[in-house]
């Protein structure tokens, strides 16, 4: 926790006050976790939030200060859902379940998926899986848009799909394939989101028109990208 918040609250509001007092523009990441099981809804505001663990606490935290501010500069706080797409190898366990799923059917044809709790059927967990892509183009988007109003916005595709939906596009697209579901981790009870669901209506009222890719159209851009090595390279 001691970690989190040095890392996360202490050191964005040392940034934030070092923007503001040169008048740079400030625009971070938070996060959809800040929403925590999502029992309240997906919408910005204190009426739907509610951290499962430290590092949704830690970004909450921050999101409420920048709240209670007079700022005068440009400040965007990003929630962003679950994003996936090129130049994430490197976050190992932190990269998407998409990334994780190509590496599992390359190396023995099998996507690993969790067995429901709670009610939640298997693999029916679902997510605002959103591409990396579109979040670049929402974060340039604020940018360029210096009359948007500032805040915190949602940054997900508003529909949510199931890890079932994921792998079986991830297998249409790799070409071969199967689901494997496997126990719910005991130590993640009560500390997962079983939904999530972004809420576009503050980002569509600030402007944002540009809309997201769908998501069998992302798989198959980011399946080719993968099947190429799955970073850029710079020298070209």
């Amino acid at each position: 926790v001691n970690y989190m918040m040095k890392v996360n609250y202490d050191y964005s509001k040392s940034m934030l006050h070092f923007c503001m007092q040169h008048r740079i523009p400030f625009l971070y990441a938070s996060s959809a976790s800040t929403y925590g099981s999502g029992a309240h809804g997906f919408r910005e505001g204190d009426a739907c939030e509610d951290a499962l663990n430290p590092y949704a606490f830690s970004k909450l935290m921050f999101d409420r200060y920048v709240r209670r501010l007079q700022i005068s500069t440009r400040v965007v706080g990003l929630r962003f859902f679950n994003v996936y797409g090129p130049q994430e190898a490197h976050k190992d366990k932190m990269a998407s379940v998409f990334y994780h799923m190509f590496n599992q059917l390359r190396a023995d044809g099998r996507i690993k998926l969790f067995k429901g709790i709670d009610g939640v059927a298997d693999g029916e967990q679902r997510r605002d899986f959103v591409y990396v892509n579109d979040v670049v183009k929402v974060c340039l988007w604020f940018l360029d848009h210096a009359d948007a109003p500032n805040g915190i916005y949602n940054c997900g595709t508003g529909h949510a799909h199931s890890y079932n939906e994921a792998a079986r596009a991830m297998i249409r697209e790799f070409g071969r394939g199967e689901i494997e579901y496997i126990d719910f981790p005991d130590e993640l009870r009560g500390k997962y989101q079983n939904f999530t669901e972004a809420d576009d209506t503050n980002l569509l009222a600030a402007g944002y028109n540009e809309g997201f890719h769908e998501m069998k159209d992302a798989v198959k851009e980011y399946v080719d990208f993968l099947n190429k090595g799955g970073y850029f390279d710079y020298n070209d």
